[in-house]
């Protein structure tokens, strides 16, 4: 029985970081304020890349209505570097007290565009093939 548990935690572990070899389970619990890994992910035009990080609320968007509704917004990251928030509203729940200057910490799927990326899958997979993601205003997580 012992073998098999320590098989199960090995198999389990790999699987995690398969799905995201990029995946730094200290960033999880604590996002840090250096945005050096996104900026990074932006002049590289890289996709799928896990992320967190902090940043403050510059502007607020319309929700995107089409397909699932996402609550959408910008930040701004530390050192000056602006990220579009796209977090699913059918999954998770929005955050109703938003609003600009507000700092909002991250943990979701980076994806390139020419405006500075796009950070989304800011929730749970109900399906569990991905790894959650979240949103934290005040202490307050948002998955």
């Amino acid at each position: 029985m012992k073998a098999f548990l320590v098989t199960a935690a090995i198999v389990g572990a790999s699987a995690l970081f398969y799905l995201n070899p990029e995946l730094d389970l200290a960033s999880v619990s604590s996002p840090s304020r250096d945005s050096h890994h996104i900026v990074e992910a932006y002049e590289n035009h890289t996709s799928g890349k896990q992320v967190a990080g902090v940043g403050k609320v510059t502007r607020i968007l319309s929700d995107d209505l089409k397909g699932s509704r996402h609550q959408r917004f910008i930040l701004k990251l530390e050192g000056g570097h602006t990220l579009l928030i796209s977090h699913n509203i059918d999954l998770a729940p929005r955050i109703n007290s938003l609003k600009i200057g507000d700092e909002i910490e991250f943990y979701g799927v980076y994806e390139w565009n020419s405006k500075g990326g796009v950070v989304h899958w800011t929730h749970d997979d109900p399906k569990g093939r991905h790894i959650n993601g979240w949103l934290k205003k005040n202490g307050k997580i948002y998955q």
